[in-house]
């Protein structure tokens, strides 16, 4: 059987987390999950620890020293699943804006489609987001346009973080090199994938704002995405050397 890992980082995400670790062990498939806990103030640690306990074999943490942000948050979760040697390695949100139940059609798209890098995309069928602003929609619907026409990338949904990757795209990404720290983490992680000939499958998901819990986007987020986009197109993406 494929070995299967969904990365969780969480920073202050008690509402959730147990509600998201159930829902993902639900799934049929034996799913692992990864939790990369940023130091939350809220307890979410503890939370994790005493659901180790009942799934020994299945669920891992992480914990760092304070919020490190979200790109190396999930370069940690990379690394360790490579070295543990999982087939298909997952990004995913802990506030339930990305449904478990869509797991499985990412793995689908990988495993059966041979897609190296699997992307649940908001855009990718017109646009399906549920209870953002409209403002905000229009801001991260434009964003990908804007992203998709400087780089080139045939992605719809190019700041999109529910992902499936092959572990082969993870062991040819030099990851010490990857520069960007928050959503524009993204932009880079499928910009080297494409760059690097990849195949990119977009698998049409509907994103759901959290309902429990806070948000942690900011506008610096995207001032970073805005101008990282347009140093991204200008380095040369090469393999990690082996």
């Amino acid at each position: 059987m494929d070995k299967k890992i969904v990365i969780i980082p969480t920073y202050n995400e008690k509402e959730n987390i147990e509600k998201i670790i159930r829902a993902v062990f639900s799934l049929e498939g034996e799913y692992h999950i990864l939790v990369i806990e940023d130091g939350s103030p809220d307890g979410t640690a503890q939370i994790v620890k005493t659901l180790q306990q009942e799934f020994p074999e299945r669920l891992f943490m992480i914990e760092r020293k304070g919020k490190l942000g979200l790109g190396t948050a999930y370069i940690t979760g990379f690394k360790w699943s490579v070295e543990h040697e999982y087939d298909y390695i997952f990004e995913m949100d802990a506030d339930f804006s990305h449904n478990p139940n869509d797991l499985p059609r990412l793995y689908e798209a990988c495993a059966k489609n041979g897609a190296d890098l699997a992307i649940g995309s908001r855009y990718c069928n017109g646009i399906s987001v549920i209870n953002w602003p409209i403002g905000r929609v229009i801001m991260s619907y434009y964003a990908s346009v804007y992203v998709r026409t400087v780089l080139g990338m045939k992605v719809f949904d190019t700041t999109a973080g529910f992902k499936c990757y092959t572990r082969k795209v993870l062991e040819t990404i030099d990851l010490d090199k990857v520069k960007m720290k928050g959503y524009g983490f993204q932009i880079e992680m499928k910009y080297s994938t494409y760059k690097l000939g990849f195949k990119i499958q977009e698998v049409p998901i509907i994103f759901v704002d959290r309902t429990e819990g806070t948000s942690k986007m900011s506008s610096g987020i995207f001032g970073e995405a805005f101008w990282g986009v347009m140093k991204l197109k200008m380095r040369k993406i090469r393999p990690v050397k082996k």
